[in-house]
Order: structure tokens, then sequence, then C-alpha cells
């Protein structure tokens, strides 16, 4: 989100797990499109309460899993914001082979960069702009 629509907003990301390193496959198929994950860590809605961090505070949540649905939905069931739930396929346990791994996780990058313009409209870059 940040590498396509910049600091405008405020973006936090965050999981049911905080493994605190990004798949290895997910890195790889950021980078395919310019995106760099290397340094990026993961961190669990728990992590984000410990930090400070406040869901209630952000205007939108988006859950990618039924799971992380369930945990936004029972974490701010009394607070006043819009959560939405983007399906996207989990790639974790797809193909075999490497190029089968990559592949599936190119679609669900390419799945989260559709539901992203749908929701907030062209990417800058790309359409010329910086």
């Amino acid at each position: 989100m940040k590498a396509f629509y910049g600091q405008a907003v405020y973006v936090q990301s965050a999981g049911v797990r905080g493994t605190m390193e990004v798949d290895g496959f997910s890195v790889a198929v950021c980078e395919e499109i310019g995106i760099s994950l290397g340094r990026h860590r993961t961190r669990s809605f728990d992590e984000m309460r410990e930090w400070g961090d406040d869901l209630s505070s952000y205007d939108l949540i988006v859950a990618l899993s039924p799971a992380s649905l369930r945990m936004v939905q029972e974490a701010t069931r009394y607070a006043s914001l819009e959560i939405e739930y983007w399906p996207i396929m989990d790639p974790t346990d797809m193909g075999t082979r490497r190029d089968e791994k990559l592949d599936a996780y190119r679609q669900t990058r390419d799945q989260i960069k559709a539901r992203m313009v749908a929701r907030f409209g062209p990417i800058p870059s790309e359409n010329g702009a910086k």
C-alpha cells in the first residue's frame, strides 16, 4: 500500500501471528514489481497493542483471512471503524516446486493489488504521476 499510494495515509501491517520475518517467496514476488520487503517485519495484533497501537484508532481495517477477520471483529467490536474482508488466496501450501510456489505467490500479490486499485483507485505511478 505504501509503495503504491505513498505516505498520504498511515498504514500498518499486522496479522494473527507475528513471526517477525517475512516469507521469502513474498519478498521475491514483491521485488519483481519493485517493492522491497527485505527489511519489513511482521507483527501480530497482540504486538500492536503491546506497542501502544489501538486498533480502534484506525478508520479502516482490511482482513485478508477468515482468522484475521474474526480477530479484528472481536478486538474492535465496540469501535466505530470500517472493516473489509478481502478473501485472498493463501499461497503458503500451494505447489511443490519453487516455480509453482512463486506462481501461487504472484497470484496472491496480484489479487491484493487488484483489490487495492478497486478500493482506493488507480496507482499514481502507473498513470505516469510520481
